[in-house]
């Protein structure tokens, strides 16, 4: 199992200290640095600082937002990355919400499987180089009846095969992510439920495709806190306001996958009054009533020895890249659990 770092959202006032996080990532061996958008920064321009300022560490968009984009100008965007990084671009892609799609770049939240599909074929026929045209229910290329002309990438990659991965969550996106894609970007992960709220519908996906999970990169994301274990329920109560956001307010009531995926895990009740909480202003509430059980599922907390047991928990449920989101309130507590993932990593003989 490899590990990844993911430096989140750019701009929130701590840009040095995750351009450092990068750095020291790159030197301990990390195979990925992931960015992220939602409406603040863009993760194209944060990887290629990154990308600039790094070696050997990879550089992936955790994600691209698919209605941010023409598909064949995300196809220009990797194959740039991917010419300026020496071949250390990934691509991942995903629809966002509704309230972000139809809020903010004012793109109709419906029938994102179907979009999500086009958008892939649409992306890796353009990277392969091949003369653009294309069919489909959400795009039509060239537009018919008019002076445009199928077109040809003019630059080249480093790499004739850029890897493509989808941000799934729920069981129909999961399973055509496992058809299209090349990995998984998996959020709120569980060990013990990971293969009942992913790994299943991946499974399927790659049997309609005719391939198995052999290759298939598997990468969730988890906060990490280093502390002792007798502090443990106090750096969970550290994740409780990221948590109420996602569970609780992300998305509309009705289409919160974050929530969904709760109570997937078992937690029917408890993401019920979180949302109801959250959406009624009373944030502070919401954050209250997150089981610790959920926090302590889906992050990695403690000593060094404890995450070195969760991450053989992971590892035994099939990630393959497991993506940390060192924590701390200094530079020097986020890089001291950055390595300690390295250092678990190693004690749980992964390495």
């Amino acid at each position: 199992m490899q590990l990844g770092i993911n430096l989140g959202y750019w701009g929130a006032g701590m840009d040095a200290d995750n351009l450092a996080v990068a750095k020291e990532a790159d030197r301990l061996g990390y195979s990925v640095c992931w960015a992220a958008e939602a409406y603040g920064s863009d993760a194209a321009t944060v990887l290629t600082w990154v990308a600039a300022q790094t070696e050997r560490i990879d550089v992936g968009s955790a994600i691209f937002q698919i209605p941010a984009r023409q598909p064949a100008m995300t196809a220009m965007t990797a194959a740039t990355l991917d010419s300026l990084s020496g071949g250390r671009f990934r691509l991942g892609l995903g629809v966002s919400g509704p309230q972000v799609s139809e809020g903010w770049y004012g793109v109709k939240f419906d029938k994102p499987l179907a979009r999500t599909r086009e958008y892939v074929e649409i992306v890796r026929k353009a990277m392969s180089r091949e003369r653009l045209s294309y069919e489909g229910q959400h795009w039509t290329l060239p537009l018919p009846g008019g002076p445009g002309k199928p077109l040809k990438l003019t630059v080249h990659p480093e790499r004739e095969y850029i890897p493509l991965y989808i941000a799934a969550i729920g069981p129909k996106n999961l399973e055509q992510t496992g058809e299209i894609a090349d990995g998984a970007l998996l959020i709120f992960p569980s060990a013990e439920h990971l293969e009942e709220t992913a790994i299943q519908y991946l499974r399927a996906g790659r049997e309609k495709a005719g391939k198995t999970l052999e290759g298939f990169d598997i990468v969730p994301t988890l906060p990490l806190a280093l502390g002792e274990d007798k502090d443990v329920t106090a750096l969970a109560d550290t994740f409780r306001p990221y948590t109420a956001l996602y569970v609780g307010g992300m998305g509309s009531r009705k289409q919160n996958f974050y929530n969904q995926l709760a109570q997937r895990m078992g937690f029917e009740a408890a993401a019920a009054e979180i949302q109801d909480k959250y959406l009624a202003g009373d944030k502070n509430g919401a954050a209250a009533a997150i089981p610790h059980d959920l926090i302590d599922k889906t992050t990695l907390l403690g000593s060094v020895d404890r995450i070195a047991d969760r991450m053989k928990q992971y590892a035994a449920a099939g990630v393959t890249t497991l993506t940390l989101a060192p924590a701390g309130f200094t530079l020097d507590e986020r890089l001291a659990a950055l390595r300690a993932g390295t250092e678990a990593l190693d004690r749980a003989g992964l390495a």
